[in-house]
């Protein structure tokens, strides 16, 4: 662990005080993990939603907030608690310059760049500029003035304030430019209450890479290499790794030392992260906008980067130098050693629209159990890092950013790199909750993703659809299950307090699992006929090979099974609750149905009910009881996570009930809006 000292001899845990996290979730957790270490006194801030969350038990102390987003209760906080410094982690007022402002004239002080430098920083208009002046190569641009017939197209139409893909248009032709021009300014106004576009040129292909850089209130600025984050959805960052897999040393040298000269430009001071467009037909980069905080994926730079051989810790570096210390070294002593790669674990249905999900995480287990640690000291070993803040039984929002943690990988190459994190996801278990993991280790297991062939675009143009990614297999998942149901292994369950379905002989069992007497092939009933018996399981030649299930019970408990299916051998865990079973492989959440035979299902065929396909707030109810309605009509509209969803008719017919409300707050699955077909629907 890099380690400094003050000009006066005295080390940081002298100038420790009391730091209060501005924060939430694994952030707020990965400061005060930093901090504890350091000697300081954390203090968390909480709303009600929040109030039993681990960053909030983690803590020293907690304070009450009604929003993690209003200033002066934040301040408040700060200042009621006795806090000298507030580290706003990433998100939230974590580069609002009004909130530094306020601070410094409370008497706090902000764990990053001033306010001066945030304003300066944070319009990509006013850094476009200051770029310029750095000699920092900028994305050709047209004015307001300049005539769109003559622009080169494709050109990028964005938001000057704000990030994260608001306000942003790709304009492939003159005639689409007013329309692209007008919604984007539509879009930035109601994001970022400013609707001052810029129009540039479009790369069609390029690679996100952007340097970490980290300044003292001397003006020493260096650079700690840099990382690639080109796996992106709708530029929303999936995949990150560190260093850049694609660059040349001529490239990375112009990159870092372009990042150096803009922060040196304005005065930074703290942690920051400046982002660039690498064009892959020309070799040429260009600056993208500054990032004046810590970044989500800075865990892959810590991974990789060594300072006389030891890692750093970006949030020690920015807490002393937040204390007026020095950096401590030079550019010449920081190097780059192995190779690590970044998830981000979501609430998200990836496979289902990309719905945010939210309700109670049932187990939750995460690769290798490294709950909340640091790999440290990992030697030449390959590493699993987990920054996350789930546990077992934990209420998930949709109030807040999906993100639930990040699993992260080092290892001394880069392939070795990503094996290692293929492994790790296969081994994050969350039940309960539907999350992006299945699909984040499928993208990492791609051969387009190992050969670091994609470019920003990639995930956009589906690569799934393409078949050049092969999503889970919910056939093989069946298959499975099914054999975790009634698997051999009689002597392994039983010595694991279970009890071996096989060996069960009466043929229906009351919590609707029907299992046929040991010496005839079993049956069950998994949303549809899988027969397990003679090698197969359904359409798999399958071999049921270990496992065990634990004894049935309100609570459940996890399982798994091992088998080997179509040649392949597969691991798999399972929860049983009740007729439902639920698995866990390669990360990927499934659940199954197991029907009542005694039940009459076939009353639920052509059910006109429209539920609620995630949990949300319900913004719009645009029809009544008796109105008549068409196939696909929509019928109201919902909202969960900034993502509107419109809630639309199965068929045509009439409206008979109408359990929507505007403003309701509403669960996943809860019945809105019926729908019943006349004669001449039927």
């Amino acid at each position: 662990m890099v380690s400094t000292s003050s000009t006066d001899g005295t080390s940081s845990t002298d100038a420790a005080g009391t730091l209060l996290i501005a924060n939430r979730g694994e952030i707020a957790l990965r400061i005060i993990r930093t901090a504890s270490r350091l000697g300081w006194t954390t203090v968390a801030i909480h709303t009600d939603l929040d109030a039993k969350a681990p960053h909030v038990a983690s803590a020293d102390r907690a304070v009450r907030v009604g929003s993690y987003l209003d200033v002066d209760e934040v301040v408040a906080a700060a200042v009621a608690s006795g806090a000298g410094f507030v580290h706003p982690g990433y998100g939230f007022l974590s580069e609002r310059a009004p909130f530094a402002r306020a601070l410094a004239e409370a008497g706090v002080t902000l764990v990053g760049p001033s306010a001066e430098v945030m304003d300066s920083m944070g319009r990509k208009d006013r850094a476009r500029d200051i770029a310029v002046a750095a000699g920092v190569p900028v994305v050709p641009s047209y004015g307001d003035e300049d005539d769109p017939s003559t622009f080169a197209y494709p050109v990028l139409v964005k938001a000057a304030a704000g990030g994260g893909g608001k306000g942003m248009r790709v304009v492939r032709s003159a005639d689409e430019y007013d329309a692209a021009r007008a919604a984007a300014a539509r879009e930035a106004l109601s994001s970022f209450g400013d609707d001052t576009l810029l129009v540039e040129k479009y790369v069609e292909s390029g690679r996100h890479v952007e340097v970490q850089v980290m300044g003292d209130s001397a003006g020493r600025v260096v650079h700690l290499f840099e990382r690639d984050c080109s796996t992106q959805r709708r530029h929303q960052k999936v995949l990150e790794e560190a260093p850049a897999p694609t660059i040349s040393p001529e490239q990375r040298a112009a990159i870092t030392s372009s990042a150096v000269a803009l922060a040196a430009q304005v005065g930074y001071a703290g942690a920051g992260t400046v982002e660039f467009l690498l064009d892959n037909a020309t070799g040429e980069f260009y600056f993208l906008e500054m990032n004046t905080r810590l970044q989500v994926e800075h865990p892959v730079t810590e991974e990789v980067v060594r300072v006389n051989g030891e890692k750093v810790d970006l949030v020690e570096l920015q807490l002393r130098v937040a204390t007026g210390e020095p950096l401590g070294f030079e550019q010449g002593e920081v190097t780059l050693h192995g190779h690590a790669v970044e998830a981000r674990v979501y609430a998200e249905d990836s496979f289902g629209g990309f719905l945010p999900q939210a309700g109670r995480a049932g187990q939750v287990g995460w690769a290798g159990e490294h709950d909340w640690t640091m790999s440290w000291g990992a030697g030449e070993q390959p590493v699993v890092r987990v920054d996350h803040a789930l546990l077992s039984g934990q209420e998930v929002s949709s109030a807040y950013d999906p993100m639930l943690g990040k699993v992260i990988a080092w290892a001394a190459t880069r392939e070795e790199a990503i094996d290692t994190l293929v492994r790790a996801l296969d081994d994050t278990r969350i039940f309960g909750l539907t999350t992006n993991t299945g699909f984040l280790r499928a993208l990492v297991d791609s051969a387009q993703f190992r050969q670091a062939s994609i470019d920003t675009a990639w995930l956009d143009t589906d690569p799934f659809e393409r078949g050049e990614v092969a999503a889970p297999s919910r056939d093989l998942a069946r298959a499975l299950a099914a054999l975790a149901l009634t698997g051999g292994g009689a002597e392994e369950q039983a010595a694991a307090g279970a009890v071996p379905p096989s060996t069960l002989g009466d043929p229906w069992r009351a919590d609707g699992f029907r299992v046929a007497a040991a010496s005839a092939p079993t049956l069950v009933q998994l949303d549809e006929l899988v027969a397990v018996g003679d090698g197969r399981a359904g359409d798999h030649q399958a071999t049921w090979l270990g496992g065990y299930l634990p004894h049935r019970g309100p609570s459940g408990g996890v399982g798994h099974v091992v088998a080997e299916v179509d040649g392949q051998t597969h691991r798999a865990e399972v929860v049983r609750r009740g007729d439902t079973v639920e698995l866990v492989h390669r990360g990927q959440r499934f659940v199954f149905v197991v029907p009542d035979p005694f039940r009459d299902s076939g009353a639920a065929a052509g059910d006109g009910t429209v539920l609620a396909p995630m949990p949300g707030t319900v913004l719009e109810v645009r029809v009544a009881v008796g109105d008549r309605v068409e196939e696909g009509q929509p019928l109201g509209m919902m909202e969960a996570m900034k993502m509107e969803l419109a809630l639309k008719a199965p068929y045509a017919g009439t409206i008979t009930q109408v359990e929507a409300a505007v403003g309701a707050q509403v669960p996943l699955g809860a019945p809105l809006f019926v729908v019943e077909p006349g004669e001449e629907d039927r």
